[in-house]
């Protein structure tokens, strides 16, 4: 009965079956013309169902599919599914898209749009897209809400890796080689088993290893290379006929110099107030002048702190570190001195019982999970030029030998006794060889022990680079019962418990800029106050968590009913509640620490001074924070079968994601301490359709969504923190395959979508925050390296008025290609808004905004939200008669425009890409071998996937995402 169908479907989900190569000998499938036809195989009770009959938009790849459509990893996958993207983003993360609903959050306490699981259970922080896919089942990707069916809610969808399990009574075995350019070398390798008549075991891996996608000049080498590997063993006992017990293991490692981040992009400014302008990316370099390191150190805040100029490390009014720097123009060319590296690892431990009780089945699986990531790589991706600091260098080493001069004529001493022990420490640290020698910066661990505690990295240039670390464990149970009745009713009740605890996850950022002025600034407050030699720190930048821990439950139902013998009604119902608790801080330069405590400065006599919290009366070492969620959602849906081959549904679902908590800031920024919820309302029809005998599959859907909450993440004073807006989207998806013969096999895909911000969603734009008004001023505070935006009729004035008193000039016009209408100024925000409040309406009513005006976001594109995907992909298999068989394949996807921001504009623009894979394969008899010819990428295309807008302090460059460079090679395998 169609009822059963629609459950079991809705359970599991099977494959297209589009194979790189022959079906074994015995396999009579070849002769049917239905078979390889897009079938999505169910099983459940030993019972096969096809997906086409269930009211679900899915789409599947089997292991053959995989492999002939060359899909090896995430990146992978999104080129033959419609509506659907992945890239990677700034933090060791990912995003998969689907129906632009995508990872859009930033922070240790968001959770994913789109749910990832294994076997079926929810991942947490996994590694999977690091990895490459092996010995797989198939991968189901479900697109639009879930949550009455999966583990975990989703908004977008849930990809489900399923694993391929043990085979009772069959020893056997598969192994492949592959070489290829970049010395790429990988293997993979399989074993089954067979324990007894109900007992077998199953071990699988593979191994890769190839040389770096991008050349540094710096050194000429080569980096972004791949050293990782992965086993994977399973055991399945069917102890009777009605109960099957799996186990899997499962462990990843990675440890090499991939880059997190592919390349910077940026169109200059000249003025240093931005770093970067507005209007388009260039293959160029930040204005260095614009970060937190260069105003920290400028010879302009010195004076303004009283320390005299010439220990400045430069002017921001004067040529910057990167004004000679040639950038590259070329996404896989970069030059840095800092060679990056790259470590994750992961764990899975999965076990599950299915046990048939008469009519209904009872499915038990738990899983734990241990992840680890950490990545290192030069934040800029530049080489700094140093010789701007030679005069400052000097002085240090002047005054560390012998101290602060007095200006005195003797007979009065012509240093201040005892001062140089000030600066020495300084000295050592930074420049041990000498002013002319290596530079020192801070290295970075988690006790936040930097140069000054000795742990340092030296090089011949000054070293600007970032970390991001992550630790975090999970655990999972999920029970459900499902019925098999005879009659027109059926149901699913299930249950799930979730925790996952992150005990690490850190984001820093060290530059021996920033270690200068931590010691400068420090020093000289120690010892304008009598306090020891100090420096303020942590001498590093940290966003720092130091605890998080999600505790999350649901119970989900369904019923299924059939109406009639043609039309069947699904409904599903589920409560969510999930509790989140978090420690975090954010630190640099907050407080003094002795040079003397070469331990954790957190350890300073002088600690007390530091807030993390400003929220909370007194000094709080951490902010603290907790929040709930719960929500019900559910779905509805009609599905008609016109004929056995064609079915129409209809279904509105409604998705939920928890909300979360932002971190704490420094600068302290009035930005929301927690954020929603999203919940999303979701309408679709669709149509599902076999035609000529099975020759032809044409599926077609088209969605609706009107979208509450949308979390958006945006830098606020160099921290990820998430707002939300409203969206609606809509669009349609196309699947098609055709099958004119036993040999030709077409497969075409084409989505449409739009996604737009609803109503009015008012933010400030990180790369304009003068909002487009040509009366504002922007101001680079060179006592933190934000932005703020000067308004009113007279701000001009006003500006060129307050600074001169600071040693600082008026304000100056961008260029005119910028996309910048405000003029730009050095400036302090908090002097800025002293003296507005002071003077009130005079020079037309200033008003000093942080970070910037506010513009409407109505009718913007969601990024990463394509407007068209396109693929289509053929093979012919040629048949030999020594039963040997020739298959080539190509493949060719189009993805269209989408933008890397909310903002939108040219700026934000990610253009329209193309990507194509080739592969013939050679097939010997009974499949026992195979060669196959590969080439991935066909036009080297620099396809980029995504953008991220750095921080107002960082100098407003663009990080790049981007697809694999041409790869081609051969592939040998056997298998018995």
């Amino acid at each position: 009965m169609r009822v059963k169908a629609t459950l079991l479907a809705g359970l599991c989900a099977g494959a297209f079956a589009i194979p790189a190569q022959a079906q074994s000998a015995g396999d009579s499938d070849l002769e049917d013309p239905q078979i390889n036809s897009p079938t999505i195989i169910v099983t459940a009770q030993r019972q096969s169902q096809s997906l086409q009959e269930v009211p679900i938009a899915v789409s599947a790849f089997d292991a053959e599919a995989l492999e002939a459509q060359q899909i090896e990893n995430a990146a992978d996958l999104q080129l033959t599914l419609p509506n659907v993207s992945f890239t990677k983003s700034n933090f060791t993360a990912s995003s998969f898209t689907i129906r632009g609903i995508g990872d859009l959050c930033v922070g240790v306490t968001c959770d994913s749009a789109t749910a990832i699981h294994t076997n079926g259970s929810p991942l947490f922080g996994t590694r999977l897209f690091e990895t490459e896919y092996f010995d797989l089942e198939r991968i189901e990707v479900l697109r639009g809400p879930q949550g009455t069916l999966f583990g975990r809610n989703a908004t977008s969808g849930v990809v489900n890796v399923v694993t391929a399990k043990p085979e009772m009574g069959q020893f056997a075995g598969s192994a492949e080689f592959e070489y290829g350019n970049y010395d790429s070398i990988k293997a993979k390798g399989m074993i089954n088993v067979p324990l007894g008549d109900s007992l077998a075991a199953r071990v699988a891996g593979f191994y890769l290893n190839r040389d770096g996608f991008t050349t540094n000049l710096f050194d000429d080498s080569q980096i972004d290379g791949r050293d990782m590997y992965a086993v994977r063993g399973s055991l399945r006992f069917e102890p009777t006929a009605s109960t099957t017990i799996d186990l899997m293991g499962y462990y990843f490692r990675e440890n090499d110099d991939r880059l997190r981040i592919q390349k910077q992009l940026c169109q200059r400014d000249p003025t240093g107030v931005l770093g970067c302008l507005n209007n388009r990316l260039d293959f160029d370099k930040t204005n260095a002048n614009s970060t937190l390191a260069s105003v920290l150190s400028s010879q302009e805040l010195f004076r303004i702190q009283g320390i005299p100029g010439v220990l400045g490390l430069g002017s921001v009014y004067g040529p910057d570190g990167y004004a000679n720097f040639d950038e590259p123009n070329d996404v896989r060319t970069v030059n840095t001195a800092f060679t990056p590296d790259y470590f994750a690892d992961e764990l899975q431990v999965q076990a599950h019982l299915d046990q048939q009780l008469g009519a209904m089945n009872l499915s038990l699986t738990g899983l734990y999970q241990e992840t680890t990531v950490d990545s290192r790589q030069d934040y800029n991706l530049g080489v700094l030029d140093r010789s701007g600091y030679a005069t400052a260098l000097n002085t240090l080493a002047f005054f560390a030998a012998n101290g602060l001069p007095t200006g005195l004529a003797p007979p009065f001493p012509a240093f201040v006794p005892g001062s140089n022990a000030y600066f020495a420490p300084i000295a050592s640290a930074l420049t041990p060889q000498g002013p002319g020698g290596p530079l020192c910066t801070s290295d970075n661990d988690e006790g936040n022990r930097g140069a000054f505690e000795g742990n340092s990295l030296c090089s011949s240039v000054p070293l600007a680079f970032d970390r991001s670390n992550q630790d975090q464990t999970a655990w999972s149970a999920e029970a459900i019962l499902s019925s098999d009745f005879d009659g027109p009713f059926n149901f699913l009740i299930g249950g799930i418990y979730a925790e996952t605890e992150v005990s690490e996850n850190s984001y820093y950022v060290n530059s021996f800029g920033l270690d200068y002025a931590a010691g400068i600034l420090g020093t000289f407050s120690a010892f304008a106050n009598g306090l020891p030699p100090s420096y303020l720190a942590t001498s590093m930048y940290r966003n720092n968590t130091t605890d998080f821990k999600l505790e999350s439950f649901g119970i989900f139902a369904e019923a299924y009913v059939d109406l009639t013998d043609r039309l069947t009604f699904t409904g599903g119902i589920r409560y969510n509640d999930d509790s989140k608790s978090v420690a975090a801080r954010t630190t640099f330069a907050n407080f003094l620490n002795p040079f003397s405590n070469d331990g954790d400065p957190f350890a300073s006599p002088f600690v007390g001074t530091f807030d993390a919290d400003a929220g909370l009366a007194g000094n709080q070492l951490l902010q603290e924070r907790s929040v709930s969620f719960d929500a019900i959602t559910g779905r509805a849906v009609l599905d008609y079968e016109i004929t056995p081959d064609n079915n129409l549904y209809v279904s509105y679902s409604r998705g939920y994601k928890s909300g979360g908590i932002n971190p704490p800031l420094a600068p302290v920024f009035a930005v929301p301490e927690s954020f929603d919820s999203e919940q999303i309302d979701a309408f679709e029809i669709g149509s599902k359709n076999i035609f000529l005998n099975g020759a032809a599959q044409i599926n077609l859907t088209g969605f609706y969504y009107k979208y509450k909450n949308l979390q958006l993440s945006r830098i606020v004073a160099r921290t990820s923190v998430n707002d939300t807006i409203d969206a609606d989207i809509y669009g349609a998806e196309l699947e098609t395959v055709f099958r004119p013969s036993d040999d030709l096999l077409i497969n075409m895909n084409l989505s449409v979508l739009s996604a737009k911000v609803a109503g009015d969603q008012f933010f400030s734009n990180p790369r304009d925050p003068g909002g487009g008004d040509p009366n504002a001023v922007i101001i680079k505070d060179i006592s933190n390296g934000s932005l703020c935006a000067v308004t009113g009729a007279g701000a001009r004035a006003f500006v060129s008025a307050v600074n001169p008193a600071l040693g600082l000039r008026g304000p100056t016009a961008f260029p005119s290609d910028g996309g910048i209408a405000s003029t730009g100024a050095f400036s302090i925000c908090s002097v800025l808004a002293q003296q507005a409040a002071a003077i009130g309406p005079a020079f037309g009513g200033i008003q000093v905004l942080s970070p910037g005006v506010e513009v409407n976001l109505r009718g913007n594109t969601l990024p990463q939200a394509p407007n068209l995907k396109a693929s289509v992909g053929a093979q012919y298999t040629m048949r030999f008669d020594n039963g040997m068989s020739l298959i080539p394949r190509f493949d060719l996807a189009l993805t269209g425009e989408q933008f890397g921001n909310v903002f939108n504009g040219r700026v934000n623009r990610i253009e329209p890409f193309v990507q194509a894979n080739a592969q013939i394969q050679l097939n010997g008899p009974d499949n026992r071998f195979f060669v196959r010819g590969f080439v991935q990428n066909i036009f080297d295309a620099n396809s980029i996937t995504g953008l991220y807008v750095t921080d107002a302090s960082s100098g407003n460059f663009t990080n790049i995402f981007t697809l694999d460079p041409r790869r081609y090679g051969i592939a040998v395998g056997a298998s018995f």
